[in-house]
């Protein structure tokens, strides 16, 4: 680092300092705790962490490093798969996750609004005596603003959407400091551009986000779920193809392949299934429309050679099966001892989705790597863990260039590199291959308006 970057940095954190007190703060194991997430980035240690609980604070912030050169990167539960809160050039680490509170709940027009750092499952610890939920569900423990950043998915997203689709508005810090609201309480507007879909999925480089606006679903009436098992991995994907073009409105219809299952069990003590490809599904609605999804799944399963059909109605079965969904990620580091792995996020359309999780396995077995194949496959998304030796720098490159070797495949059929983690450090090199110049071109363009001095999450998105 310069000298001249080293008297910038040291400025900010004597002038953050007058604000924020020991919030602002340079402690070592507090650098190291916010220097990567759970991606294999090599991490990098802010000069320092600002602990922000205001909107003040975050804009008072950002207009110092924007007067200064510093860089910024925003940081919520540390739970990124790609990179996203590696702070590459250093500067200050924008911790967000004391800016916890429900600020409103309208019961009547199931929308809530809230600060960044609360939970999905925080939120409907809250929400759950009023008869309302929040239905993103990543799967992991992330705060609602880091969801936001990332356009994030999960195991409801083939019912109730992506948080594109349920956000309606948002608070924004730019760079500058200034604090801008978009969207609003209504249901639908034609009142100018799109701002709050500009900064879902914008990955903390074009603003910080300091409130949200979301939509809220009513409780279901009946939730039933249910586990089903298949001879072959092209059965389960099959019957996934044919249910979704079937119209039958499942809740959430999970993947999971032999190598997963495996993991699952060992982990998560699940007993009584073997390990062969599997699906986790759920339905919602009335007693009756639940029992009717539920049998023609179950018909369309059997056709496809499932065996095993298993009901978990009762809240506590429901809990378990679902747990071991959520944890499939760390049951599969588990699997082997000693290793890492990296994740892909392909999403494709479903008529290909047969040939991009099968492609994606043949692939791994001919790599010679370990993979566990898990996904959100009802809207054609999945994922698959590569292992590789910790410290290997061999394997890491390995699984890199299989990792490469399944998105292409995924392009080809006209998917996308990433369906729900965003492209952070991880997936920029599929930008331009996805988008093309020009498209590349235009995004740069809006980052340079709204960030023109490049202080916001540098390094993410974008190549050089």
């Amino acid at each position: 680092m310069s000298a001249t970057t080293t008297t910038a940095v040291d400025a900010v954190i004597a002038a953050a300092r007058g604000f924020l007190g020991d919030r602002m703060s340079t402690n070592a194991s507090v650098r190291e705790q916010h220097s990567r997430g759970e991606d294999t980035t090599t991490p990098t240690l802010p000069d320092a962490v600002a602990f922000v609980e205001t909107t003040e604070e975050v804009s008072r912030l950002l207009a110092l490093c924007h007067q200064h050169g510093v860089p910024v990167t925003p940081f919520g539960a540390g739970t990124s798969l790609e990179g996203h809160v590696n702070p590459v050039r250093r500067g200050v680490s924008l911790d967000l996750s004391r800016m916890k509170a429900v600020l409103e709940v309208n019961e009547e027009d199931m929308d809530c609004l809230i600060e960044p750092g609360v939970t999905r499952q925080e939120l409907n610890a809250f929400l759950r005596d009023k008869g309302l939920f929040f239905p993103v569900d990543p799967g992991s423990h992330c705060t609602i603003g880091g969801m936001c950043a990332t356009r994030a998915s999960g195991t409801n997203a083939v019912r109730y959407g992506t948080i594109r689709e349920n956000v309606l508005g948002l608070e924004v810090v730019l760079a500058d400091g200034r604090v801008i609201q978009t969207g609003g309480r209504v249901r639908k507007a034609s009142n100018g551009y799109d701002l709050t879909r500009l900064f879902i999925g914008s990955e903390g480089t074009l603003g910080v986000i300091t409130k949200v606006r979301l939509r809220l679903h009513g409780i279901p009436e009946a939730v039933s779920a249910a586990v089903c098992q298949f001879p072959t991995l092209a059965a389960a994907v099959e019957t996934v193809i044919t249910v979704m073009q079937s119209g039958i409105p499942v809740a959430r219809i999970e993947l999971a392949d032999e190598d997963q299952m495996e993991a699952c069990i060992k982990y998560s003590k699940l007993e009584g299934f073997a390990a062969i490809p599997t699906l986790f599904l759920e339905f919602h609605g009335t007693e009756a429309g639940v029992k009717e999804q539920a049998e023609a799944v179950e018909a369309i399963a059997t056709d496809f050679g499932a065996s095993g059909f298993a009901w978990a109605t009762d809240a506590e079965a429901r809990t378990k099966l679902w747990q071991a969904r959520h944890d499939a990620y760390w049951a599969a580091v588990a699997l082997k001892p000693g290793h890492r792995g990296i994740t892909t996020d392909v999403c494709v359309p479903i008529s290909r989705l047969a040939e991009a999780v099968l492609g994606a396995k043949e692939k791994s077995r001919a790599s010679g790597l370990t993979s566990c194949i898990v996904g959100h496959v009802g809207d054609g998304n999945f994922h698959c863990l590569i292992l590789f030796p910790e410290g290997s720098q061999e394997g890491l490159e390995q699984a890199w260039a299989l990792d490469r070797s399944i998105v292409a495949e995924g392009l080809s059929l006209g998917g996308t590199c990433s369906g729900e983690h965003g492209v952070g450090l991880g997936k920029r090199e599929f930008l331009e291959q996805e988008h093309g110049p020009e498209a590349l071109a235009v995004m740069r363009g809006l980052k340079t308006s709204l960030d023109p001095r490049g202080i916001l999450n540098p390094g993410k998105m974008f190549r050089n």
